[in-house]
């Protein structure tokens, strides 16, 4: 029995960006407890990643406006960070920094790619 039968998924691209949203948000959870619940934009990401995840996952209606809400602030967020990180410290000057770079960039790509995704498929979401 296949993974797809399995989740009763019809569509892997909803599933692939369910899956984004919801390690994004997780990400964004452990963030906000190594910085000591400091950073309440942090926590709006959170919770408005992990509920997007959850609601394209069940492929409802609101989940397309979550997405088309969420993809402003996620893409401001992601590149400022990556736009301070880079001119901050360069962007290799270690393997540590590289890999942050890096992540930060599929983090943007993946928020683009979900954002349009959704609203080109929002008739299919019930």
């Amino acid at each position: 029995m296949s993974l797809k039968s399995k989740l009763k998924v019809e569509r892997l691209w909803v599933l692939l960006f369910s899956v984004f949203y919801a390690v994004a948000g997780g990400a964004e959870a452990l963030l906000l407890v190594f910085s000591n619940f400091t950073l309440p934009h942090v926590a709006f990401l959170a919770v408005l990643s992990l509920t997007t995840a959850y609601g394209l996952f069940r492929t409802r209606r609101w989940s397309v406006w979550l997405a088309t809400i969420l993809f402003i602030p996620a893409t401001t967020f992601g590149a400022t960070t990556l736009y301070v990180s880079v001119t901050q410290q360069t962007f290799y000057p270690s393997l540590e920094a590289f890999l942050f770079h890096l992540l930060l960039m599929i983090y943007l790509i993946m928020t683009v790619a979900a954002f349009v995704y959704v609203v080109a498929k929002r008739r299919d979401f019930q």
